[in-house]
């Protein structure tokens, strides 16, 4: 594979002598009599990234982005229940390869190194972008498999606008959407607030369990109920922004999240559901205040936040007959502060160069009062990035990335290098590839977790390569096509992974060479026939994520294997119909098996997850009285009643149901 991906990029240089024709437009189509164009950004030059659609991220006020993220993106996501903890694994790699900005500070846990994407409701969220494998050295370090990054950002117009949404789902679960907006000149304020509580208790039939008559028959398997189940998640995110109209505009964003949830029973536990109970409760506070003054050439940025999480985690088990006793007490506190400037400067418009430098100080204080173990650290990230991006040709850029990061230590310097070329520019055929290496600290449970933390880790290091080709076509309002394709080819050395010790407790060593390679295919088509609207998402991805580490014994059967609850092939997609008023909309994604073990062994029970599709729909009417938007939608998930598990014993729901009503006045501001 990276044969043939090294020619690809040969070919890309030599295709370079060819593409010299000067053009002032990345390309042309010319559809009854107008003609549409449209500049390549110095940003995309040679990167792989996908934005998804403000349509797609305001589908639903039920959606976390995680299902944004399973149903739009080739991107895994590891789903432990509804209404628990959702992981991404970008391009077959760990949850904490994959590193999430929010307006610009990162919030990956310092303590765990991933996301729950469960915790982020799609509706806070203004713009989201995926940056895949070397292009993710544009935004920051660690992303051995990408980055996401998350932004606010003010609306369009003027005046009060206020956006209601209840929704009554299955499962006693309802939803609460409000958001109040007012816009002048020069202010804007922005205030969301979501509420969503559930009791969660939807029936599934468990294929762990069976029953026997008396005379030892088999009769089936039981319908049993979710249990410990029940969850309860506030959000609210206030916005302000000022624009003074000389080029500075200031911004302010806070968000603060109170979850409360009941971690579900294992489908292979034989309790009551008053025998046992494990509970997790969550508050975060994040606070982002930026700066940035724009000029003709010049561009300077600067940003200053803070994040605090506190979880616990309890666990209470029966000690006598109806007497529940705490058994677990483990509270974390996480409190992190953020500095960002940020320049970049346009000498010419062939060329831009950009710089800035990012710091965050973490302080953890990690404790169980019951068993009396825990840590209490703090570590200081600085990550230091220069850019350069030239387009020596019309239809040709180049761009170098250089970073720096140190954690208490510096790694390596991070390089990254892509090219793109513009092969036809009526139909924006564009050609691309980039190389880049890439490193990931342990994270503070790595090291100091006890029991079981291991200070002498190495980070980890990876070499990613991408190529690929897209194309987009736009014919005024009336449609728009567009797709890609890419292949990669990702080696990382000295994975972490925790594995069990002699003394009884699990412990992190770099033990794996991983080598992850596969495809990606996007596609979107948006057409308007008339007072007909449609729109069409997919994507579909092949991933070999395979370990090619030492064996740790001679039994060990991992080796060539693929790493567990990775599925191979991926897919999604989101259609949408639009007319009158009237929409509806189906959306589908599905996994591959996947391997629960690292021997990938296939003749048990639990050593694989079979496949599955996900079919969700539904139908919305949009109507107007004078200045108030009304809705009524009705959605449908699991439309086909699917049997599935994405984590080994852990139950999911069947069919189930969603009405919501929404009302939209806005009021424009007198001129």
């Amino acid at each position: 594979m990276k044969r043939y991906l090294l020619l690809f990029v040969c070919l890309v240089l030599f295709l370079a002598g060819f593409a010299q024709e000067k053009d002032k437009v990345a390309w042309r189509l010319k559809l009854d009599q107008v003609d549409v164009t449209a500049q390549r950004r110095f940003q995309d030059i040679g990167t792989t990234r996908t934005e998804i659609d403000t349509m797609v991220l305001r589908e639903n006020v039920v959606n976390s982005l995680a299902d944004i993220l399973s149903q739009s993106t080739s991107v895994f996501i590891k789903n432990y229940g509804r209404g628990t903890l959702a992981t991404a694994s970008f391009r077959g790699t760990a949850p904490s390869h994959t590193q999430v900005l929010w307006n610009g500070m990162k919030i990956n846990s310092p303590m765990l190194g991933q996301v729950d994407f469960s915790l982020i409701p799609s509706y806070f969220i203004d713009d989201m972008t995926l940056w895949h494998g070397a292009s993710s050295v544009n935004v920051t370090g660690g992303g051995l498999g990408g980055a996401i990054t998350l932004a606010n950002k003010p609306m369009a117009g003027k005046g009060i606008e206020l956006n209601f949404i209840q929704g009554i789902s299955s499962f006693n679960t309802y939803d609460d959407f409000l958001h109040f907006r007012y816009a002048s000149d020069k202010w804007q304020s922005s205030t969301r607030v979501c509420y969503v509580n559930s009791q969660n208790d939807f029936k599934y039939r468990n294929y762990n369990k069976k029953n026997f008559d008396e005379q030892g028959n088999f009769l089936g398997y039981p319908v049993e109920r979710n249990k410990n189940c029940k969850y309860r998640d506030f959000h609210i995110l206030q916005e302000f922004y000022y624009d003074r109209g000389n080029g500075n505009r200031f911004s302010f964003a806070g968000w603060y999240v109170d979850s409360k949830r009941g971690i579900p029973m294992l489908d292979v536990n034989y309790r009551e559901e008053n025998e046992a109970k494990n509970q997790q409760e969550q508050n975060t506070l994040r606070v982002v205040a930026g700066w940035d003054r724009n000029r003709e050439k010049l561009k300077v940025a600067g940003k200053v936040g803070y994040n605090f999480d506190h979880i616990l985690y309890t666990y209470k088990g029966e000690v006598a007959e109806g007497v529940l006793a705490e058994m677990q007490h483990a509270s974390s506190y996480v409190h992190s502060g953020f500095l960002l400037g940020e320049t970049e400067y346009f000498p010419s418009e062939k060329l831009m160069l950009k710089a800035n430098v990012s710091g965050q100080f973490h302080f953890v204080d990690s404790w169980d009062k019951i068993t009396a173990t825990g840590y209490e650290k703090n570590r200081t990230e600085i990550s230091a990035l220069a850019t350069m991006r030239y387009r020596p040709w019309k239809r040709m850029g180049v761009a170098i990335d250089v970073r720096e990061e140190y954690y208490g230590k510096f790694t390596p310097v991070i390089p990254a290098a892509f090219v793109d070329i513009v092969l036809w520019p009526r139909y924006g055929v564009i050609l691309k590839s980039s190389i880049a290496r890439n490193f990931h600290y342990p994270t503070l449970n790595d090291l100091y977790f006890l029991p079981g933390g291991n200070d002498s880790l190495r980070a980890e290091k990876g070499y990613t390569y991408d190529a690929g080709i897209e194309f987009t076509m736009r014919g005024g309002d009336v449609f728009s096509v567009g797709g890609e394709i890419t292949a990669y080819d990702s080696h990382i050395d000295d994975w972490i992974v925790w594995l069990p010790t002699f003394k009884g407790f699990w412990s992190p060593v770099n033990v794996k060479k991983v080598h992850s390679y596969g495809w990606e295919v996007r596609g979107k088509i948006a057409l308007k026939l008339g007072e007909w609207n449609l729109f069409l998402d997919g994507n579909w991805a092949q991933t070999r994520s395979i370990n090619h580490g030492d064996p740790m014994s001679w039994a060990d059967e991992s080796i060539g294997k693929q790493l567990v609850y990775i599925p191979e092939y991926s897919s999604g997609m989101i259609g949408r119909v639009a007319w009158k008023g009237f929409s509806f909309i189906y959306k589908y994604n599905y996994y591959s098996e996947r391997f629960t073990t690292s021997s990938n062994e296939k003749a048990t029970k639990i050593g694989r997850l079979g496949a599955y599709y996900m079919n969700d729909v539904s139908l919305e009417k949009r109507f107007k009285i004078q200045s108030t938007v009304f809705s009524l939608k009705l959605s449908v998930y699991n439309l086909f009643d699917e049997e599935y598990v994405s984590v080994l014993s852990r139950p999911m729901a069947g069919r189930n149901y969603g009405f919501f009503i929404g009302v939209n006045p806005h009021w424009k501001s007198k001129k």
